[in-house]
């Protein structure tokens, strides 16, 4: 084989490793209800013996309505608090927080470094290319059921 061809053909193999890894990173299918829309849930995957792990999706307020983010359950974890990271000076701080706001015709991202879900007392590590199954609870919208994919240990989006 000439090395044109030995090139080519290393470069296919690494696209289709590429490919097959992004692919094996979860992707969320879109759940919506008739005003609330969450797209891109994800969490990471956890060392044996973590007992924490964090959520991350956006919510969309398709309704004139604005709406709240009251609680979030899921059978993988004792608890499931919703949280808010700020800057308070040269400290980054963690906090539960009792809602998170939802704007009418708006929305909000619960990302790394602000708003998140915290997954407390794990019971069993969050593996990645499985999922995990979250009920959340809005004041207007109600329940809605989200399964996360858990996507690799430092993924910042899946």
């Amino acid at each position: 084989m000439n090395k044109a061809l030995l090139k080519i053909l290393s470069i296919g193999l690494l696209s289709l490793g590429l490919c097959s890894s992004l692919m094996a990173q979860g992707v969320a299918k879109t759940v919506s209800t008739d005003a609330i829309k969450i797209d891109d849930a994800f969490t990471r995957a956890t060392a044996p013996g973590q007992q924490v792990a964090g959520g991350f999706m956006k919510i969309e307020n398709k309704g004139n309505v604005p709406d709240q983010l009251l609680s979030a359950s899921s059978p993988a974890a004792g608890e499931v608090q919703l949280h808010e990271m700020a800057m308070d000076g040269n400290v980054m701080k963690m906090r539960q927080v009792k809602d998170i706001a939802v704007p009418a015709n708006g929305s909000v991202e619960l990302k790394p470094g602000g708003y998140h879900l915290m997954f407390m007392s794990l019971k069993g590590p969050f593996v990645a290319g499985e999922s995990v199954p979250v009920k959340l609870k809005f004041a207007k919208a109600g329940d809605v059921e989200v399964k996360f994919p858990v996507n690799t240990a430092g993924a910042m989006k899946h």
